[in-house]
């Protein structure tokens, strides 16, 4: 008998990059996709993806020992996480633009993060035109999905006029007032944005209960009486003293009793950091200088500017939300 310990979670970290890679090629031929229509066995696969059998095998072994496909008697099946978002046209939210992103710009980008770990200073991303639409089609898929699951557990149900601001995507409002017909939001977004919302809103039906606002979200100062706030993915993006300001901005703009919600990545003092929201401090950093708070500097924030946290809620594969209410 021995008490030395097993190195099985080193390891697991250690070879993390074996997955990641594997998990961004399959998605890219398209292995999931060929299963959910049938592909179901290593040459079915490789015909379907046009790849070799060799590969084939590979890329569904490596699904299937990380758990996203099951194999019997050499036939593979799509778990239900990877039907649900890595089946292309038939998931209900297909996850391959993020994973494009990750595969071609997160992942050789972090090549550079022991730069990052001797300097504090965000890498070099040498974008052009089509990396940047890479970038943004992988954000806007990412954020598709936090939209999601902040529908799915943050209830704004007794509000009836919103205001979402400074935010990078409409979709967490959209969520809210598809859950709450009686619920009217003004968007109140940076310049270059406005369209992007509007044509959202459109899309879901939703004109008739929105408008759209323009302001430097630093500095904007909102008029109304709002009984919902939305600050979703605002703070990573700027200085502590902004953020301060703009919370006061925001409780100057809010109904007492009303409901502000933060959501983002946050360092916590719990005593287990939630690993997402650490991961994502050292992406936050090396992909483009921007921050992953401390959640008690941030909670320091709200109460300054007169908000009292009332939750905070872990979304599944998604950062986390502060719900606080204005005092």
């Amino acid at each position: 008998m021995t008490t030395t310990p097993d190195a099985a979670r080193i390891l697991d970290i250690a070879t993390g990059y074996m997955a990641s890679k594997q998990l961004f090629e399959a998605s890219r031929i398209g292995l999931f996709g060929a299963i959910a229509d049938g592909a179901d066995t290593v040459p079915a696969i490789a015909e379907r993806t046009g790849v070799s059998e060799r590969i084939a095998r590979i890329l569904a072994d490596a699904m299937a020992g990380k758990g996203l496909l099951t194999r019997t008697d050499g036939r593979y099946a799509l778990e239900a996480d990877a039907a649900a978002y890595l089946a292309g046209g038939a998931a209900e939210l297909d996850l391959a633009p993020f994973l494009t992103f990750l595969g071609e710009i997160s992942y050789p980008h972090w090549l550079q993060f022991a730069h990052t770990v001797d300097t504090a200073e965000p890498g070099e991303l040498q974008m052009d035109d089509a990396r940047w639409g890479t970038f943004m089609a992988g954000v806007m898929t990412y954020n598709a999905l936090h939209a999601q699951e902040f529908g799915r557990f943050v209830d704004l149900s007794g509000a009836t006029n919103a205001l979402d601001f400074g935010g990078l995507s409409a979709g967490f409002a959209v969520e809210a007032m598809t859950r709450n017909p009686a619920l009217r939001t003004t968007f109140l977004y940076a310049p270059g944005f406005e369209d992007g919302v509007a044509e959202a809103v459109e899309a879901a039906g939703l004109a008739d209960r929105a408008s759209v606002q323009v302001g430097d979200t630093a500095t904007a100062q909102p008029e109304g009486s709002y009984d919902a706030v939305l600050a979703n993915h605002v703070i990573h993006r700027f200085s502590a003293e902004e953020n301060a300001q703009i919370f006061r901005n925001l409780r100057a703009a809010a109904v007492p009793g009303a409901t502000l919600t933060v959501l983002d990545f946050f360092l916590d003092d719990d005593p287990g950091q939630r690993a997402i929201d650490a991961l994502h401090a050292g992406e936050y950093l090396v992909i483009d200088g921007t921050v992953v708070y401390p959640e008690a500097q941030v909670r320091g924030w709200l109460e300054d500017a007169g908000w009292q946290v009332r939750e905070k809620i872990a979304l599944p594969a998604s950062p986390r939300v502060l719900v606080a209410t204005a005092v």
